[in-house]
């Protein structure tokens, strides 16, 4: 677990934009995708805004995904195994970087064809409390034509990243603008920010 922990910060560090192909193991992911595709049946899903809870707007021509808030209160076994892994990692990250995470929170995102998220930060002017964004895909067999990309915006460098099932991606919260290209397939992901208090 360590080596994948690694290999994130270590290409974090090289490129401001942490990759590693494998960060979740398949049976994880499997099972993370059935309980999104669960919640979905059960339209559990919430269409999602921007902006924090004291000031949250639903624009459809910003972003038309919707999510679902994860929480161990649920106490769903699966949800909890990514959990231990995020614990993990952060304490790898506060050891290793001496960054100060202090909490986390995650969403399922589930993108529908013809779905998109235009360019935006993710920390909030009002809080700065969001220190890195992390994204953990869970879609097989993605292919080109199937769109969707995460699209970095650096200085003079675009960088596109095909969301593929296992890949975590981690960068600064305030630092990066981004945006999801518009998808041809449905694409789903676990999205979510490292906090300090």
């Amino acid at each position: 677990m360590e080596n994948s922990f690694e290999a994130l910060i270590a290409s974090y560090i090289e490129n401001k934009v942490g990759i590693c192909e494998h960060f979740l193991n398949d049976a994880l992911v499997n099972n993370l995708k059935q309980n999104l595709f669960s919640l979905k049946e059960q339209s559990l899903l919430m269409e999602a805004g921007t902006g924090n809870s004291e000031a949250v707007s639903y624009d459809s021509a910003v972003r038309s995904d919707s999510i679902y808030w994860l929480d161990k209160k649920h106490n769903n076994v699966f949800e909890n195994e990514f959990f231990d892994q995020i614990d993990a990692f952060v304490s790898y990250l506060n050891e290793s970087c001496y960054t100060g995470i202090t909490g986390y929170e995650f969403h399922y995102s589930l993108y529908e064809k013809g779905d998109f998220y235009l360019k935006h930060l993710d920390q909030f002017k009002s809080n700065p409390s969001r220190k890195y964004s992390m994204i953990s895909y869970l879609n097989s067999n993605w292919q080109p034509v199937d769109g969707g990309e995460l699209l970095i915006h650096q200085e003079n460098n675009l960088q596109k990243i095909s969301p593929t099932q296992g890949k975590t991606v981690f960068f600064k919260s305030d630092e990066l603008l981004h945006e999801v290209l518009v998808t041809q397939n449905t694409r789903m992901s676990i999205t979510g920010w490292l906090k300090t208090d």
